[in-house]
């Protein structure tokens, strides 16, 4: 079992930044692909970012490519996320997800999941 839990999100306005944290409980933190999604009101969940469990490589969708940046850190078991230029269409409730899975913008590769956390971005 992994326990994610994610923290950092609030308010911004436009143009603003904010980082997002996602602590991982467990000692197998590094078997897992960590994704990030997000879902916005009256919307369906989407995939927002991921983070190979090997090497690190990393994934975007095209939406926030050049403006987020995920990484993890092995020895704190957490993965971030990065936001920057953020804009009004990012306002979502952001959720956290690990998963033992080489399609990283599939949510159903993905076994585990935070509670999530909500980010507003005001224009």
């Amino acid at each position: 079992q992994v326990q994610l839990v994610e923290s950092g999100g609030g308010w911004v306005q436009a143009g603003g930044s904010l980082r997002l944290s996602c602590a991982a409980s467990g000692r197998t933190f590094s078997r897992y692909a960590m994704g990030w999604f997000r879902r916005a009101p009256g919307k369906e969940r989407e995939f927002v970012a991921a983070i190979s469990r090997s090497v690190g490589i990393t994934y975007y969708a095209d939406s926030v490519k050049g403006r987020f940046t995920i990484s993890r850190d092995t020895a704190k078991n957490t993965v971030y996320l990065q936001m920057n230029s953020l804009k009004p269409e990012d306002t979502a409730v952001y959720y956290c997800a690990a998963g033992e899975t080489s399609i990283y913008s599939n949510s159903r590769g993905y076994a585990y999941w935070g509670q999530g956390t909500q980010v507003t971005v005001s224009s």
